[in-house]
């Protein structure tokens, strides 16, 4: 197994241990079409009390998205996600303690957000869309989720795959490391993600999961996000999209193998039951652990 490195990472008034244990960060999705949960929060305050339930599941991080980023998404404005985000974030101010993310690739977006009150900036294009959001990053002193995503969700799993994942992954990674650092952004303040389910055929999303140490001499703390993914549903032969939740237990296998692999946060829907698989997982790969539980 392999030993992951601790990290710290800088939001603007506190700092999140890495690696100690696993962080569970809650996926809120204030969407119409997202793949699993669409249309479920878009309701004001279905959003915020789903928000409040996920941290007392257990949540550490929760991740407001206002744009479905599923395989065949077409984009929405900036204004229509600022709709959607913005009064689940105003009325989640002082309801929950822990950080907040911003799922978003727009910097007018991100800017706003952490004006609401969000610590974090989740963007899935990895500064490819606007690279501005490194300027609102460094000067709001968010925290940075940079992921891999080949293409663009409308036809991401359309085009021609890499012909090598991991070097893919790697060179866009360190690509759009360089663009946020020469923005001013600080090494404390970023978190890569190789992007599972972005561009990637079922078995580059395996080889990902296996290879993360590989990732990890990058030199960043890493997030994984598997969540009731359709190539889960491949492994388990149920190809149709659904909703995922029949996905749950495929997704606790690639939730403990991502943590036994080296991540240091875990993107989830199912935060209790994720929870119980990451403090497991955690176990397992810390003998200090295991001796002290």
């Amino acid at each position: 197994m392999f030993r992951r490195r601790q990290f710290q990472l800088q939001l603007p008034a506190r700092k999140l241990a890495l690696g100690e244990h696993t962080l569970v960060m809650g996926v809120l999705n204030v969407t119409p079409d997202s793949f699993s949960d669409g249309g479920l929060f878009l309701n004001v305050h279905a959003a915020v009390a789903h928000a409040v339930a996920m941290e007392a599941a257990g949540a550490d991080i929760i991740d407001v998205g206002g744009e479905s980023t599923r395989p065949g998404s077409l984009a929405v404005s900036a204004e229509t996600e600022l709709q959607r985000v913005l009064p689940v974030l105003e009325k989640l101010r002082g309801k929950i303690r822990i950080p907040i993310s911003v799922d978003t690739s727009k910097s007018e977006v991100a800017d706003a957000a952490a004006g609401a009150g969000a610590e974090m900036v989740n963007d899935v294009t990895a500064l490819r869309n606007d690279p501005r959001i490194a300027e609102v990053v460094r000067r709001r002193e968010l925290a940075l989720i940079l992921m891999h995503m080949r293409g663009k969700p409308r036809t991401m799993q359309q085009a021609p795959f890499a012909r090598d994942v991991l070097r893919d992954v790697a060179i866009g990674l360190r690509h759009a490391v360089t663009l946020a650092r020469r923005a001013g952004v600080a090494k404390s303040q970023i978190v890569l993600d190789p992007g599972i389910g972005f561009g990637k055929s079922f078995e580059q999303n395996c080889e990902l999961l296996a290879r993360l140490p590989t990732l990890a001499r990058l030199g960043y703390p890493l997030l994984v996000g598997t969540s009731r993914k359709s190539f889960i549903g491949k492994a388990l032969e149920k190809r149709e999209l659904g909703t995922g939740t029949d996905r749950i237990w495929g997704t606790a296998a690639t939730v403990a193998a991502s943590i036994l692999q080296g991540a240091h946060i875990v993107r989830v829907h199912d935060v209790a039951e994720m929870g119980q698989v990451a403090r497991v997982s955690d176990a397992l790969a810390s003998p200090r652990l295991m001796r002290h539980s």
